[in-house]
Formats: structure tokens, C-alpha cells, sequence
């Protein structure tokens, strides 16, 4: 590795943390635009990132030093998934580190800890929230994980920048067990970061919330990480369904100028893909049921398991 990567590996951090709050600001515009509304600014969650950072934090009397520290632990989980995941580049000095079965592991951690706060003040909502988040996250990674197996079958490897390189280097195009792990991964991730049809982030019924239970009792600069951190999962997400479903435009040979001017511009426009494909699916969906989401993400598991099985059986 060299002074090269160090720096690609540094941008590509930069450009995640930096670039989140701007793709839930265009998922925002193109859904209200779909549902012919008016759209706010694709700068409306940096400004509300700025407010609250500017705000003075009011924390309960009873929460713990927990409580505290689990904004800061959650954004920070946010920020090293972000490091691992080849959405720019594959040659980077943490490819050691780069396991898809680790990166589900962050995510596990970042969830245990926002769902240890959240039931640390003891208020009944937040309870609700994090158990909600649990059984979400109970039934999640499964899929998310046979997605990734899927992966890994076809190009021999659980890492993902292992993964990213082999299906780059194939034809254009999906073999039909990715193609069905795509269906699962976009149920997973509907359900992982808290969209309709799974909940809706932007609801204030108390009786319905998940994510957002979870944060009633935080404010201030606490409130801002964690809203940061969520929009970071977010990007996340996207970016691993990119290195596993659409790997093209990402530099895989030595890493130089021209590779992250192709990179950074490719990464852009799938973004904008992305984010208009999300404001669709939810424009057309309803908000569900909370005993309905055991059904839809078993549905997500088993579109993974179809991908494994036509994948074993056809070999395609």
C-alpha cells in the first residue's frame, strides 16, 4: 500500500460522512416531488445537523454514563463500516479488515448499543422502540447474511472488496441467484434503516415508531450524532449493494488519478439512481403493520435462499 491509497482510503471516509446527509436530502426531495408535494432543500439535514449541534444537550436525571457515550459509539461504528466498505476503490489498506460478516457484526454493535440507551432512561416508549429494533435486527441479518453468502459462493470469498473485484470483472449483467439475493438485500435494507414499508421515518406516533422511539430522550448534540449515524447507515447500505449488485465504476487496478475521477463521478449517479429507486418503492408502499415485518423480512430471507439454491443447483 501506498501514500495513494492512504489518501483514497481517507477520501473515501470523507466523501461518506460528508455525502449522507445530502442522499437522504435527495431521497426526501424525489419522494415529495413523486408525491406532488413541495420539496425541501437537498440541504435541509445538514441545517438541522447544525442546529442541534448548536443546541444545549438536556439529559434525565436517571440515565447513566451509557446513555452518554452511545451517540458517540454508534457514529463511530457508522464511520469504520464506511471505511471497510469498497465504494470508490477496492485497493485500500483496511481490505484486511474488509469481512462482510464483520461488517454485519458493526452493525450488530451499533444496534445493541443504541437499544441498551434507548431503555436506559426507562421511559416506555424507548422500551417499545428497542425491542421493536431487536426483533427487526433479530430478523434482519439472516437475510442480510445469506445475501452475502451468495456473494461469497460466486466469487470465493466473504470479503467484500474480493467480491466487488470478481463481479467487476464479469459480463454486464445480473446472474439470477444475485438477482434474487438484490430482492432480498432491498427488503433488508427497507427494513434496516427504518423505511416505509417497515416504518416510517418521519411519523411522530408514538405507537408505531422504531427508530425514532429510540431518540425521544436524546437532544442536542447527542441527537445529532445519532440522526448522523442513521443517515451514514443509510449511505451504507447503498454503497454495499453497489459493491455486490452494481460493481461497475469502481477502481480496481493501482489507484491514481484517472481510477477516482471515474470512481467519485460513478458513485455520484448511482447514489441519485439509488435514492430515486428508494423515494419510489416507498411513494407506492403502505406503512405495515409492526406483526406484519416478521412476514416481510422471512420473505427476504427466503429470496436469499432462492439466490443460493438457483445459484448451487444451475450454477448461474
Amino acid at each position: 500500500m501506498n501514500a495513494i491509497d492512504w489518501i483514497t482510503q481517507v477520501l473515501e471516509v470523507v466523501v461518506a460522512v460528508a455525502a449522507a446527509p445530502a442522499f437522504l436530502g435527495w431521497l426526501n426531495q424525489c419522494r415529495a416531488w413523486l408525491q406532488n408535494r413541495r420539496a425541501p432543500s437537498l440541504w435541509l439535514p445538514y441545517r438541522n445537523l447544525h442546529k442541534l449541534f448548536h443546541k444545549e444537550a438536556v439529559i434525565a436525571a436517571s440515565a447513566s454514563p451509557l446513555f452518554r457515550i452511545a451517540p458517540y459509539v454508534v457514529f463511530g461504528t457508522m464511520v469504520v463500516a464506511a471505511a471497510i466498505i469498497p465504494s470508490m476503490s477496492t485497493r485500500l489498506p483496511l481490505v484486511g479488515s474488509a469481512d462482510a460478516i464483520a461488517l454485519v457484526g458493526l452493525f450488530a454493535a451499533a444496534r445493541m448499543f443504541m437499544t441498551l440507551a434507548a431503555m436506559d432512561v426507562g421511559t416506555a416508549f424507548g422500551t417499545l422502540g428497542a425491542r421493536r429494533e431487536m426483533m427487526v435486527g433479530f430478523l434482519a441479518e439472516p437475510a442480510l447474511l445469506m445475501v452475502i453468502f451468495v456473494a461469497s459462493q460466486i466469487s470465493s470469498s466473504t470479503a467484500l472488496p474480493v467480491i466487488t473485484d470478481h463481479l467487476a470483472s464479469g459480463h454486464l449483467g445480473l446472474s439470477p441467484g444475485l438477482a434474487f439475493s438484490a430482492v432480498a438485500f432491498i427488503l433488508v435494507l427497507l427494513a434496516e434503516n427504518a423505511r416505509i414499508p417497515v416504518d416510517n421515518p418521519a411519523t411522530h406516533l408514538e405507537l408505531t415508531m422504531i427508530h425514532e422511539a429510540m431518540l425521544l430522550e436524546y437532544s442536542a448534540r447527542h441527537l445529532a450524532l445519532m440522526e448522523w449515524a442513521a443517515q451514514l447507515k443509510l449511505f451504507n447500505y447503498a454503497c454495499i449493494g453497489f459493491a455486490l449488485f452494481l460493481p461497475w465504476g469502481v477502481a480496481r487496478a493501482h489507484i491514481g488519478p484517472m481510477g477516482l475521477a471515474v470512481a467519485i463521478p460513478a458513485l455520484a449517479i448511482k447514489l441519485a439512481v439509488a435514492g430515486a429507486a428508494l423515494a419510489l418503492i416507498e411513494t407506492v408502499s403502505a406503512k405495515m403493520r409492526v406483526m406484519r415485518i416478521p412476514e416481510f423480512l422471512a420473505t427476504a430471507f427466503l429470496f436469499a435462499v432462492l439466490g443460493l439454491l438457483v445459484h448451487v443447483l444451475l450454477k448461474a
